[in-house]
């Protein structure tokens, strides 16, 4: 028998997750029977599983795969870039972006196994947030604990509205809003807006 390329295995593996893919956004992790994954990915259970140790397996190399994606988006656009991919992306990223999220709320295992696959990208992410606040492309008014909190709310918000089919009708005026709150300029910190004017204070006698 000939032996199997790389690139033929490569290739495989992809279409196999392709059609995971789809069938996890489709009937979420638990709905995603063996057999509804064979059906989709026309493939036998043993085929299937001549490439990968389990059905987590395939769910978790998605998630990784998913967030080094989005992460290099914003590590090489800014966050801005990130915000754009998560609004124009394919409805079953977005559904197993969802389903990921939810399950590192109910399963302790995948969030483990989870949190240890995507530590490269989360230091490489609290890198460049630090490096946004010290040059002025983020707020630096806020730790970077908190700013990085939410940037990741934002994302998971955006991502959860578009699984439930729910768009901006201005897309291009939400990213520029989102931007506006994120990079307040931190030498307008303690000022009042241009014509705005100082509260009054109330008197003692007027109490």
């Amino acid at each position: 028998m000939p032996k199997v390329s790389d690139e033929h295995r490569a290739r495989r593996r992809d279409e196999i997750l392709d059609a995971a893919r789809r069938c996890f956004a489709r009937y979420g992790y638990e709905g995603a029977t063996v057999r509804r994954l064979e059906e989709e990915a026309g493939r036998s259970r043993g085929a299937i599983f001549n490439y990968f140790a389990s059905k987590d397996d395939i769910f978790l190399e998605l998630v990784e795969r998913d967030q080094e994606r989005v992460g290099r988006v914003w590590l090489e656009g800014g966050f801005e870039a990130a915000v754009r991919a998560i609004l124009e992306e394919d409805p079953a990223w977005i559904g197993v972006y969802v389903e990921a999220a939810r399950r590192l709320r109910t399963d302790e295992d995948f969030r483990r196994r989870r949190f240890e696959a995507g530590s490269e990208i989360r230091e490489g992410l609290s890198a460049w947030i630090a490096a946004a606040q010290s040059d002025g492309r983020l707020r630096d008014d806020v730790s970077l604990e908190t700013m990085g909190t939410l940037l990741g709310l934002l994302l998971d918000g955006l991502a959860t509205r578009s699984a439930a089919g729910v768009q901006p009708s201005d897309p291009e005026a939400l990213i520029a809003l989102i931007t506006e709150i994120i990079r307040a300029p931190s030498d307008t910190r303690g000022r009042r807006p241009s014509g705005s004017r100082a509260p009054r204070r109330r008197s003692a006698s007027s109490r």
